[in-house]
């Protein structure tokens, strides 16, 4: 069995969720216009790295590992006002994507739940490892 700190994507990783923090601090007024992400892209140009499992692995695993956690649970949770977001994907093998994606629950009480959920996919099957977790319990900074 690996170690998180043997696996070649542990800094990408890493990378990855300093630099979501980092965004919903820093104020988009002082990006350079080049900096900005254009609004006017096609989403399949946004999300052409790989895969687009946002309804099915990520979320879904992310909801049973938060149930599982005691978290939340199907009584709780308003599924219709449910968000995943896909924050990054990389390339590491011939068809495999290592994938970062933001998943929000809602509750019906207007409790949010997020969570970092990291997995491979390819585009044959997105579960091609096991999803690993990380629930934000803060924010800090930003918009909510």
């Amino acid at each position: 069995m690996k170690t998180l700190f043997k696996r070649p994507y542990f800094i990408f990783v890493v990378g990855s969720l300093i630099t979501i923090l980092v965004a919903h601090v820093a104020p988009s007024k002082l990006l350079g216009q080049s900096e900005r992400p254009s609004s006017n892209r096609k989403s399949s140009e946004r999300l052409s790295n790989g895969p687009d499992c946002r309804d099915s692995w990520p979320t879904n695993m992310a909801f049973v590992l938060l149930k599982n956690e005691g978290i939340t649970n199907n009584e709780k949770v308003d599924f219709s006002k449910t968000e995943t977001v896909r924050l990054a994907s990389e390339k590491i093998g011939k068809d495999l994507y290592h994938q970062v994606y933001l998943v929000k629950l809602r509750e019906f009480s207007g409790r949010t739940i997020e969570a970092i959920a990291v997995h491979d996919a390819s585009s044959e099957e997105c579960s091609m490892t096991e999803v690993e977790l990380f629930v934000v319990s803060q924010r800090l900074g930003g918009k909510p």
